[in-house]
């Protein structure tokens, strides 16, 4: 009726600009979000108690680099080509694929970590693969002038799976890790992994059965055809204008924080080693390991995540969406130095992490930045070029890293390397991005207007 007071529910989907299909869309999120992030920030962990060298996490973080550069834009010409739906539904079958591998890789012996790699190519397809059918389906589901709200919405469901995800495999670890605030041996670490790698396999065959049967495509946008090498490099060639001092920016940014991401569970668990030992009310003593505790320090980083993300998406309408990915670029760069020279205390790095939560309050507003500008049918195919170009610079930074962190040997000169080294040159890059953003990004004019 005329007049009638908004609905709470209609007011909730009003506020987080959910359409059906964006709905649908954070629910797949959801699932494949909460697989992976139980999986992948401890997955270097895993290695490590497989017997692999700090060398080789580093290389493992460069494998995945790999496929995070190849499978946007092919992900992105499949999904403007066959629809969403059934690009979304491919993918998640080899998500799921690669979560069961890294599940058996410790019953392979010697080819245990071998093993790893061959299943990061299967498990990083939904989130890879799909990055372009992600971004078209909120570009053809919501206006020009709330994307940043679209994306909101999507990511404030993604990120929940980001918090409940890394909690959930605390409370593993605590199952099978020691009663007191030590380090779990790597025996105990990899029989808790198996557990957890075991419900990400669930997770991921449950979104792919939601967003398939769930998901309405009957209002997907359908691009032209592949026309081979030619075609990428014509999208390069036309990359729209206000995508380039952004992706030079965020390449660099990206590039730092490549160089030691794979190591921040390492960090924490190994060079500071800090636990949790605390009495609450009804619960008594809490001993958390290392291991736990880094899931609960996910936990606190994405609860910072969440409470800022949408007012941040608001106030991006109000400022403009340049300040607000730019104070994103910042925290990201900052964070590797703050927390290699933090003191191994817990409330220390939950204060750090808190803080870290942060970088995600600008990712709506940087996703709005890139798919904004886009043609109507072309959101997948301008997504995947953004990205293409992004992650093949990033390629070699986890290598890199991994290098300074573990130490390499020059002739003439001797060891070269440091954990403080890889994270401090790591902020270094990352300054240099965001100052770069800071003087030449741009806004965007939505296409058509």
């Amino acid at each position: 009726m005329a007049g009638e007071p908004t609905s709470v529910r209609a007011q909730f989907r009003e506020f987080f600009a959910l359409s059906r299909d964006v709905l649908v869309l954070s629910i797949a999120m959801f699932a494949f979000s909460l697989g992976f992030q139980m999986t992948s920030r401890y997955l270097s962990e895993y290695m490590v108690a497989l017997g692999a060298s700090a060398f080789v996490v580093g290389l493992y973080g460069t494998v995945s680099n790999v496929i995070s550069a190849v499978y946007p834009y092919p992900g992105g010409v499949i999904s403007d080509r066959i629809g969403s739906r059934y690009a979304l539904t491919l993918f998640g079958l080899l998500s799921a694929i690669g979560f069961g591998i890294w599940l058996i890789a410790p019953a392979a012996g010697a080819l245990a970590v071998p093993l790893l790699f061959v299943g990061v190519v299967f498990a990083q397809a939904w989130k890879s693969f799909g990055l372009g059918a992600t971004f078209a389906i909120v570009k053809q589901s919501v206006a020009p002038e709330r994307l940043a709200e679209g994306f909101a919405s999507t990511e404030t469901v993604r990120r929940t799976a980001f918090l409940v995800g890394p909690l959930l495999a605390a409370g593993i670890f605590v199952l099978f890790g020691p009663a007191d605030v030590g380090s779990m041996t790597d025996s105990a670490i990899v029989t808790a992994f198996g557990v957890i790698l075991a419900l990400a396999v669930v997770f991921a065959l449950l979104g792919t059965l939601a967003q398939h049967v769930l998901y309405d495509a009957s209002g997907d946008d359908y691009g032209k055809s592949f026309a081979g090498v030619s075609q990428i490099v014509e999208d390069l060639r036309t990359l729209p204008d206000e995508l380039r001092p952004l992706l030079v920016g965020d390449t660099l940014v990206r590039f730092a924080n490549g160089m030691v991401y794979v190591f921040f569970v390492i960090v924490v668990t190994r060079f500071l080693g800090v636990g949790l030992s605390m009495e609450l009310p009804i619960l008594g003593e809490i001993d958390l390991s290392p291991q736990a505790y880094f899931g609960v320090l996910l936990g606190i980083e994405m609860a910072v995540a969440l409470l800022t993300m949408v007012p941040v998406a608001k106030l991006a309408e109000r400022i403009g969406l340049k300040p607000v990915v730019a104070l994103g670029f910042a925290v990201y760069a900052v964070f590797p130095v703050l927390l290699i020279t933090a003191p191994a205390d817990a409330g220390v790095l939950a204060l750090l992490f808190a803080f870290s939560g942060l970088r995600f309050a600008g990712l709506p507003a940087h996703k709005a930045l890139i798919v904004g500008p886009a043609e109507q049918g072309t959101g997948g195919r301008v997504t995947g070029t953004y990205y293409l170009v992004r992650n093949v610079v990033v390629i070699p930074s986890a290598a890199l890293g991994g290098a300074l962190y573990g130490g390499v040997s020059l002739p003439g000169i001797g060891t070269i390397g440091s954990p403080p080294l890889a994270f401090g040159i790591a902020t270094v890059i990352g300054l240099v991005g965001t100052g770069y953003f800071l003087v030449f990004g741009k806004e965007f004019e939505p296409a058509g207007r």
